[in-house]
C-alpha cells in the first residue's frame, strides 16, 4: 500500500484445528506434510516476515481485534516496526513515567475522560467523503527502542487509540507502538488504512470472484488466490495510469512558429 494504490502481496490459508489434527483429511486435500495448526496472529506474523525478507518498505501494521495482542505486539517491536492494533473493551491498560496516570480495562479508561481529550478527526477518505470520528490518544509510557532491536534507537512509545462513533458514540479500541512524539494524526491515518484492506477484499469478491472458490485442495485454494491477487494488481497498476492528469495542452504564442523538422527535405536534396 502506498500513495500510488495497494495490492495484495501475500496470502495464508487457515487451517481449523480440528482440520490440522485429522491426517486422513490433510492428505486427502493434499496439504503438505509440514503444515500444522497455526493462529491466525501467528500466520499474519509469518506473512509479515516474509514480507520483511523480502525487502518490501513499510514502517506500519494495522490490524482488527481477530489478530489480537501480545505475542504478535513483541515480534513487531523486534522487527522495529510501529503498529495500530484492535483490542477488545476488556484489554488492560497500565501507564508509567508519565503525568496523566491511568490503568484499568479500555471501557473503564475511556469513562474518565474529559471533552477536551477529543479530536474530530478523518481516517481518510471513503466512498461519501472524509471518514470522520471522535478520537482520542493517551500516551502509557516510553520505552527504549534498543530493548527490543538493536537497530532502533530513541524513544518508543507505548499508547492507546480510542475512536467514538460520531452517530451512535460507539467506542473502538486500539494499542499503538511508535517513535516518540508520534502525532494522533499520524496513528489515526494508519488506523484508516484498513479501511483500503476492507475495500480491497470487496472489490476481490465482486469484480473478481475471490469467494467463488470451490477447490478441493491446499494446491486448488492457493492457485485461485494467487491468479485473484495478479487481476487485482495489474487492476490497481492500470488504474494508476487511467487516474494520471494529462499534460496541460500549451495555447501557441501569436507571432512565433512552432519548430519543425526538414530533416526529411534536406536529406532528399542531398539525393
Amino acid at each position: 500500500m502506498s500513495r500510488h494504490g495497494h495490492a495484495f502481496i501475500d496470502r495464508a490459508l487457515y487451517l481449523p484445528k480440528s482440520w490440522a489434527d485429522d491426517p486422513l483429511r490433510l492428505k486427502a486435500t493434499y496439504v503438505p506434510n509440514d503444515i500444522g495448526f497455526a493462529t491466525k496472529p501467528r500466520l499474519a506474523m509469518w506473512m509479515i516476515a516474509r514480507a520483511v525478507a523480502s525487502g518490501v518498505p513499510f514502517s506500519w501494521v494495522a490490524a482488527d481485534s481477530v489478530y489480537g495482542v501480545g505475542e504478535i505486539e513483541g515480534d513487531l517491536r523486534r522487527l522495529g516496526k510501529g503498529y495500530v492494533l484492535g483490542v477488545a473493551s476488556a484489554h488492560v491498560f497500565r501507564s508509567w513515567g508519565k503525568k496523566r496516570l491511568f490503568a484499568g480495562t479500555a471501557a473503564e479508561i475511556v469513562k474518565t475522560l474529559d471533552p477536551s481529550d477529543w479530536q474530530r478527526l478523518s481516517a481518510g477518505e471513503g466512498t461519501k467523503g472524509p471518514r470522520l470520528h471522535d478520537w482520542c490518544y493517551l500516551e502509557l509510557a516510553d520505552l527504549d527502542a534498543d530493548e527490543f532491536n538493536e537497530a532502533s534507537h530513541g524513544l518508543w512509545t507505548r499508547g492507546l487509540l480510542i475512536r467514538r462513533n460520531i452517530t451512535d458514540g460507539e467506542f473502538a479500541y486500539f494499542t499503538t507502538w511508535c517513535p516518540a512524539g508520534t502525532s494522533i494524526e499520524t496513528l489515526v491515518n494508519v488506523e484508516g488504512h484498513r479501511w483500503s484492506i476492507e475495500d480491497s477484499f470487496e472489490t476481490a469478491k465482486n469484480e473478481f470472484g475471490l469467494d467463488h472458490n470451490e477447490t478441493r485442495s491446499w494446491h486448488g485454494w492457493h492457485r485461485h488466490v494467487s491468479l485473484v491477487m495478479m487481476a487485482f494488481a495489474m487492476m490497481a497498476a492500470i488504474r494508476l495510469q487511467a487516474n494520471q492528469s494529462t499534460p496541460k495542452k500549451t495555447k501557441p504564442v501569436p507571432g512565433k512558429c512552432r519548430p519543425c523538422s526538414s530533416a526529411g527535405r534536406s536529406r532528399r536534396s542531398v539525393e
